[in-house]
């Protein structure tokens, strides 16, 4: 029986522990001579309003074992609020919540609002937990522990740009224990431009980096951020017609040295920040019927979601892109720079998908992508690519009926697999 943890803290940060009933395993087995499946239901109960595609919300760390931290919404004092919260799970299978408190000591809770009000979590170089936490446009909401297993407070008031309408911010962890930040940044009608931050841990401060893409009429859409091992950062990003909209178009690319404080295409090029549509790395292009449009029922073709993961310093990309033969649906892509100009593969094309994806890479040659099915008992499937360049899908989850995921690759080489079941108000760990 594995038992589980439960931690809250009030003002002046005290735990008080409980126990829970045990949660049954959905287990999996990989392939012969892997090492199993490992799928948990998490032991709190998820608000329906965690379920995005853009955020950020799974940090994994290496110390005596692996942990991880799932950043969710709890269910609100009423229908329409929530409560962002961590739930953390160490090595030996328990869990622990974290909630995030206001200075006043109080649970924070927001308004729910589907596709925004999510957060995304990173644990930088000293253990210090960050959160950023149910945004549209609003100022910063923003949270940190002091100290590994302090309680998660308060901290908007230390960030620049105080005062301006935040939105979809991402974030991540680089090998030297710094943080970058990606997001949204104003609420103007005219442009909403994308941000770079960065919390220099040595000194622990947050800065501006740069305002990395904006242009007039259009808004920045953040997808994926993250850090090779030479401390470049990868950005991926789309564009909209200002001031928002549902479907967005040309899906780009961008990194940035913290060296030099340059930024450059994916062929190393130089590029002026901030980009445009017109200067940026486009990886999925206009194609036949599409047009600028922020009419929520535009049914053209349109981009809606990506995802990046790295082969050395290259990125690879997962993403979903609505063409003019598709039928309505949105079919899932992947790649990949060569030769000046991106290559793109079909991955999944048999029928309507839900807007969340995943890749990840091991770095030799099995790259998965993660998708998931608009319909059905099993929702979430991971594609592999054989070396013909066939992608050949099966279930990742066995038995959950999740309808959102995120993914992130933890330091032993396994898929940490974030999945929400929004009907049930239920999340699933899962590591693979």
């Amino acid at each position: 029986m594995r038992r589980h943890t439960v931690r809250t803290y009030t003002a002046a940060a005290t735990a008080l522990a409980a126990l829970l009933l045990p949660v049954p395993a959905v287990a999996a087995d990989t392939a012969q001579g892997a090492a199993a499946a490992v799928t948990e239901k998490v032991p709190y109960a998820m608000d329906s309003s965690n379920q995005a595609a853009w955020w950020t919300p799974v940090a994994t760390y290496k110390g005596r074992g692996q942990y991880t931290y799932f950043a969710f919404n709890e269910p609100g004092s009423t229908a329409a609020t929530h409560r962002p919260a961590i739930a953390r799970r160490d090595p030996d299978g328990a869990w622990s919540l974290l909630p995030l408190v206001n200075r006043d000591g109080q649970r924070a809770e927001f308004a729910d609002d589907n596709g925004h009000n999510q957060p995304s979590v990173a644990r930088d170089g000293s253990g210090r937990l960050h959160v950023f936490a149910s945004m549209h446009a609003d100022a910063w909401r923003y949270y940190r522990t002091d100290a590994p297993g302090a309680a998660v407070t308060d901290r908007a008031s230390e960030l620049p740009d105080q005062g301006v309408g935040i939105t979809y911010p991402i974030v991540t962890t680089a090998p030297n224990g710094d943080l970058y930040l990606a997001a949204r940044v104003g609420s103007g009608a005219d442009q909403r431009p994308g941000k770079l931050y960065r919390w220099n841990n040595a000194e622990s401060r947050w800065s501006v980096v740069a305002t990395f893409a904006g242009a007039l009429y259009r808004s920045v859409y953040p997808d994926d951020i993250t850090v090779d091992a030479s401390g470049r950062v990868h950005l991926l990003y789309e564009w909209g017609k200002a001031p928002a909209t549902a479907f967005r178009h040309q899906l780009s690319y961008l990194a940035y040295d913290p060296s030099t404080g340059a930024f450059a295409d994916s062929t190393g090029a130089a590029v002026a920040a901030p980009v445009t549509p017109a200067t940026s790395d486009v990886v999925q292009d206009f194609t036949a019927g599409e047009e600028w449009s922020n009419d929520n029922a535009y049914p053209g073709p349109a981009v809606q979601s990506a995802k990046l993961t790295l082969d050395g310093s290259t990125p690879k990309v997962a993403y979903r892109y609505r063409s003019a033969d598709s039928g309505g649906h949105f079919r899932v892509y992947y790649a990949y720079p060569s030769g000046g100009d991106w290559i793109r593969k079909t991955v999944y094309a048999g029928g309507q998908t839900n807007a969340a994806l995943g890749i990840t890479w091991d770095g030799t040659v099995t790259k998965r992508v993660y998708y998931v099915t608009a319909s059905g008992t099993d929702r979430v499937f991971a594609a592999t690519q054989s070396a013909d360049g066939a992608w050949t899908a099966a279930s990742a989850a066995p038995g959950v009926s999740a309808d959102r995921l995120a993914v992130r690759r933890d330091s032993d080489g396994r898929d940490v697999l974030y999945l929400p079941d929004t009907a049930r108000n239920s999340l699933y760990y899962v590591s693979r």
